[in-house]
């Protein structure tokens, strides 16, 4: 441990200097619990339209009485009551509980992503810009920029967790969670753009190997710089688009939102034409569309390519559970979101670069849409035409 950094600590410091860390991811692990009980009061009051701010005590759905703080502490009174009202003895839902343990663990592991693995490469976190080098993230003084990102992608992660369980519970998405969420990730974006400066990767080619002379001499690295996005609205921004300009911040999110309702509504029209019946709801395209406000264009689309194999284990466990009843593509498309959001850095540079090239994106789209719309018709081929509502049987 260096000594400069030894010296933040008195010298009878009777605790390991990873304490505070630790004291760090279990306060995130008890906020996101905390926050998760409110997520409950979310998911059952905005799919019935009432007011998530009164009554401000919760109470028991059944016997209406109000519920005590004391049974209302996450996770423990679940537990310590065996998920029933004092009053009453009405069993609650184990979702409850679920909800509460997911937003907890959620918090802990976006944190971690950004803290300790640094996903988005941000420039606060470069041991050269701290004032203890690296050993300063051990000890738990972690920069505020990663505070910045931790609360922008903690919001999001909040906003599907209550997207998702109203779309198991009732089969749609509710406009105010995605809309208020479309608004709420573009603010955010503009505003935090210019403060979120990421380190430029070394340079290297796009696509092939390339020795480490070779990769020296290889000139500006090509990938653009992101910021509190994945990446920018595109790699050679014009003039009166500068790169730490909070213009591109929301240049990025307005791009993202156009693309996440406009892709999930054309793959609907398209699949509607082929099958006969509707397909993918207009809720999934809303929740695209808040999604794209908070991780912008690119990373939306992987998104949704990474939706589908998440949502094939779903069917599959849904057609265990409940046979063959209608499944939600909320939460699919949720896991997909998080999962591309945070691992973005992770996909190779080519396959990244790839979505700054025009042709290449208008043809996988193309491409994308004639599958789907051939899928439809070779399912309407092998399954009939389908009966539609207020058709004679």
């Amino acid at each position: 441990m260096p000594v400069a950094f030894q010296s933040l600590l008195p010298d009878d410091w009777p605790l390991p200097a990873g304490t505070f860390l630790v004291v760090e991811f279990v306060f995130l692990f008890v906020t996101g619990c905390v926050i998760g009980s409110w997520l409950n009061v979310c998911i059952y009051r905005l799919a019935w339209e009432k007011s998530v701010l009164w009554p401000l005590k919760s109470y028991c759905y059944n016997c209406y009485q109000p519920i005590r703080w004391y049974d209302n502490l996450p996770l423990v009174s679940y537990l310590n009551l065996r998920g029933r009202c004092r009053t009453c003895g009405t069993p609650f839902s184990s979702r409850y509980f679920f909800v509460e343990l997911l937003t907890g663990l959620g918090f802990v592991g976006i944190f971690y992503l950004h803290a300790l693995q640094n996903v988005y490469n941000l420039e606060a976190l470069d041991p050269k810009n701290l004032l203890y080098g690296a050993e300063q993230i051990k000890i738990g003084l972690i920069p505020w920029p990663v505070s910045l990102i931790f609360g922008f992608h903690a919001v999001l992660f909040c906003l599907l967790v209550v997207a998702s369980f109203i779309d198991i519970d009732h089969m749609e998405i509710p406009i105010v969670v995605t809309g208020t969420g479309t608004v709420i990730g573009l603010v955010l974006g503009t505003i935090l753009w210019p403060y979120m400066p990421a380190e430029a990767p070394p340079a290297r080619p796009l696509f092939t190997r390339a020795s480490p002379v070779q990769m020296a001499n290889a000139g500006p690295n090509p990938e653009p710089r992101p910021g509190i996005y994945p990446a920018p609205v595109w790699n050679s921004l014009p003039p009166w688009l500068p790169a730490d300009s909070w213009k591109t911040g929301l240049a990025s999110g307005l791009a993202g939102v156009f693309a996440g309702t406009l892709m999930i509504r054309v793959m609907r029209f398209a699949f509607t034409k082929g099958r006969g019946i509707e397909g993918l709801g207009v809720g999934d395209a809303d929740l695209m569309m808040m999604a794209g406000a908070f991780v912008g264009w690119q990373a939306t689309v992987v998104s949704l390519f990474a939706a589908v194999p998440i949502g094939l284990v779903f069917g599959i466990v849904q057609l265990v559970r409940k046979g063959h009843q209608q499944m939600p593509f909320g939460p699919s498309l949720a896991v997909g979101i998080m999962v591309t959001a945070l691992g973005w850095q992770w996909v190779p540079l080519g396959y990244r670069m790839f979505f700054f090239e025009w042709i290449p994106v208008a043809v996988l789209g193309g491409a994308a849409i004639l599958i789907l719309f051939v899928a439809a018709v070779c399912l309407r081929l092998l399954r009939g035409n389908p009966t539609l509502p207020g058709d004679a049987a």
